[in-house]
């Protein structure tokens, strides 16, 4: 009979690649799930520790029947683990995120024994992620069990599977399901006896393989978050072996046209990506922080879930099934193609299929993220695209593949269509551009490729709730702005069915160590939610408004207490028809329309704001002040009102930022200049940014920005000083005729 134990407590901990002789009851007692990032990878810097650590634990196994045998299962050891019992190197593991598992050899584990587990997070160039823009926690931040078994049992060494695989083939019309049910067995077994939705079959072992079909009539359909349905197949053995895992009855389409199809019906897609980490916890989450992020996500209206860039906890996968959220499961191939690196992908690729199969909730299977964002398109990054595309087919025939492409990767390169569907990363209106771009590069795709399947994998502004204006725009890090920015992106999906999915990047905001901006060093705030998920921004409510069924209303701009104008706005997102603004209890205006309402209040000192539908409200307070209030802006936000002074910038015959970055550059000095000051500004964006080369077309629609747009933009990376010193700068520079 299979029996498991957690071993969360008794854990010894210290950064040493070096494995102790006994107990080592010096070294810091920590409880699991861990990860020695938790800080120092949160809070800027770039100099978070990377390294090898070790983690000890007494092991005292149970009494064992003749026959049983004991195994470890990691559901994750970043980066790279060994393990090692009394000394004894047992395995080695390459990749952070999936599950593995070890046998414990019957001659090493009598008495009490010391477990001993290298975990490295250091940088090298075979094991991905190497560079990205989120923190690499190293740890053992997943849980760790001891399971034992009887001789013959299901197998555990395949890939960190669960040993059973179902595949479900849905006919709509005749409403039946034929669902094939295979398992692999270790040991010695005659029979295997499936069991599933009231019948039962056993079924002979042939070369440690079993399968049978059953037929599901009436079949109760698997049906997104309207009746995420589940059955469960349990198998046996007759050595008292059994394990059970769920399964849901749909089918998946694409269309170039439609989008997403599910169970026959067009059902569009709109949620966001997520990242599995948290202030103060880092990488090791339990349980209840996934439930959370879940219950966020529900709460919102998404009903589909980017899981990047990476494998994530199976529980939130387990959470996906039972809520009815579409998946895309993806591997840590992103940013820098690494020609040592192919196998690692290979095995990352396996792990990934083989332990998430029987998950209804993934429709796809993500090969790379932006791999072209670090040194384009390369012959063996093309061939090992490749090799990832037929092993996926190889391992499952049911889902297709898909890629996240960087908005720098022009989209007629035939790299674009190296996967079976395809999304794009685009951040018009926030790292370059306007947000119309978005639009027209959408409208520019399916005019030139009305035969492939195009989606948005990420696009976001990131906003500090702290900061709040009356006229925001783009590069300010406020709050108004990333409504704004979503606002758009939300009406333009909507306007274009052919969109498969849409992944908001991102729906937390996550650790970015070398980050460093928008007033919270070591965080990339793109989140609709901030970090430790006690704030929704006001962008999390324009999504409710589209995609929740639950009648709410919301107040934007509660955090926007002090208000300089003597106008303000009054911005409402509602899914209901109509909305009624009081103030100071008064009733002020009523407005019908479409999940967006504006009301322009006149405001003289203290006021309390009120929105009403129904029976819904919600309040916030303001008050009128002379002069805006320093804290609502990032550092060096002054430049804004500094840049709204011509008279001060131009000097007739010379260069300004005020002029086109191509016009400056037609000078070799102010060419020189430009480079000197864009090496300064992408320095503030990470290591990541520091390795991304634009594309020639990209680079010249950035080119004709004023440079004032790009300086604006550049926020904390650019004080008032420094732009007052480019100005001048610019203004010794002749301007070529």
């Amino acid at each position: 009979m299979r029996h498991t134990v957690l071993l969360q407590d008794g854990w010894r901990f210290a950064k040493t690649a070096e494995i102790p002789a006994a107990f080592p009851e010096s070294w810091q007692p920590v409880t699991l799930p861990h990860t020695w990032n938790a800080a120092d990878g949160t809070d800027g810097g770039n100099d978070y520790w990377r390294g090898t650590a070790c983690y000890c634990r007494r092991l005292t196994p149970p009494a064992l029947a003749a026959g049983e045998q004991l195994w470890l299962e990691f559901e994750g050891a970043a980066m790279t683990a060994e393990v090692y019992l009394n000394g004894r190197k047992l395995a080695r593991h390459a990749g952070g995120y999936s599950t593995f598992r070890v046998e414990l050899p019957p001659a090493l584990v009598e008495g009490v024994n010391l477990l001993a587990v290298l975990v490295d997070n250091s940088e090298n160039d075979t094991v991905y992620p190497q560079k990205a823009d989120f923190t690499f926690y190293g740890g053992l931040y997943r849980p760790v069990r001891l399971i034992t078994v009887p001789a013959a049992h299901f197998a555990l060494d395949y890939y960190g599977g669960p040993g059973l695989k179902v595949t479900p083939a849905v006919d709509l019309e005749a409403r039946t399901a034929a669902v094939t049910v295979e398992a692999w067995i270790t040991g010695e077994a005659a029979s295997v006896t499936f069991s599933t939705a009231g019948q039962t079959f056993t079924v002979p072992v042939e070369n440690g393989h079993a399968s049978a079909v059953f037929t599901l009539e009436n079949v109760h359909l698997w049906d997104g978050i309207e009746d995420p349905y589940l059955y469960t197949v349990t198998a046996s053995l007759d050595s008292g072996d059994s394990i059970s895992v769920r399964y849901g009855c749909r089918t998946i389409g694409f269309d170039a046209d439609k989008g997403f199809l599910l169970n026959g019906r067009v059902y569009r897609l709109c949620g966001a990506a997520r990242h599995q980490d948290r202030q103060g916890l880092g990488s090791a989450l339990t349980n209840a922080e996934h439930e959370e992020d879940m219950a966020l996500l529900r709460e919102m209206g998404a009903n589909t879930v980017r899981l990047a860039h990476y494998q994530h906890a199976q529980h939130f996968y387990d959470l996906c099934d039972e809520y009815g959220l579409i998946v895309w499961a993806e591997i840590p191939y992103i940013t820098k193609h690494m020609e040592n690196g192919r196998a690692n992908t290979v095995s990352q690729m396996t792990e990934l299929v083989v332990q998430n199969y029987n998950h209804p909730s993934i429709v796809c299977w993500g090969l790379s993220n932006e791999i072209t964002a670090s040194g384009g398109v390369t012959p063996d990054m093309v061939e090992n695209h490749k090799l990832l595309n037929d092993l996926c087919h190889k391992l499952d025939v049911t889902r297709p593949t898909t890629m996240a492409h960087a908005f720098m990767l022009d989209m007629d390169d035939p790299f674009v269509m190296a996967s079976d569907i395809r999304s794009y990363n685009l951040y018009y209106g926030w790292y370059l551009g306007e947000l119309e771009q978005n639009d027209e590069w959408f409208d520019e795709f399916h005019q030139k490729h009305p035969e492939a399947v195009i989606g948005l994998s990420e696009y976001g502004a990131d906003a500090n709730p702290v900061y709040q204006n009356g006229h925001p725009e783009k590069g300010d890090w406020s709050e108004p702005y990333q409504a704004i920015y979503h606002e758009h992106m939300l009406k333009m999906w909507s306007e274009r069915p052919y969109i498969w999915a849409m992944h908001c990047w991102n729906m937390f905001d996550f650790a970015a160590d070398g980050r460093n901006e928008g007033g919270k060093p070591g965080q990339n705030q793109k989140g609709l939610v901030t970090f430790d998920r006690k704030t929704k921004k006001d962008a999390f409510y324009i999504y409710k408004a589209y995609l929740s069924k639950e009648p709410f209303v919301h107040i934007c701009g509660r955090r926007y207490a002090d208000r300089p104008e003597a106008v303000t706005e009054v911005k409402v997102y509602s899914n209901q028809p109509a909305v009624t603004l009081l103030v100071d209890s008064r009733e002020f205006a009523t407005q019908t329309g479409d999940k967006i309402f504006k009301f322009q209040v006149p405001i003289t000192g203290a006021h309390t704001i009120e929105a009403r539908s129904g029976e819904l409200s919600d309040t916030i307070a303001i008050r009128k002040v002379d002069k805006p209030n320093p804290a609502y802006s990032v550092t060096g936000g002054e430049v804004v009102n500094w840049f709204d002074r011509p008279d001060e910038l131009e000097r007739a015959g010379y260069y300004s930022i005020l002029d086109s970055m191509e016009a400056i550059k037609q000078s070799p000095a102010g060419a020189a200049l430009l480079a000197r000051m864009m090496a300064k500004v992408t320095a503030s964006y990470g290591d990541v940014a520091k390795s991304v080369t634009l594309p020639a077309a990209v680079q010249r629609q950035m080119d004709k920005m004023p440079l004032q747009n790009l300086l604006k933009q550049a926020g904390k990376a650019v004080t008032p000083e420094m732009a007052q010193r480019l100005n001048n700068a610019l203004n010794q520079i002749p301007r070529v005729s």
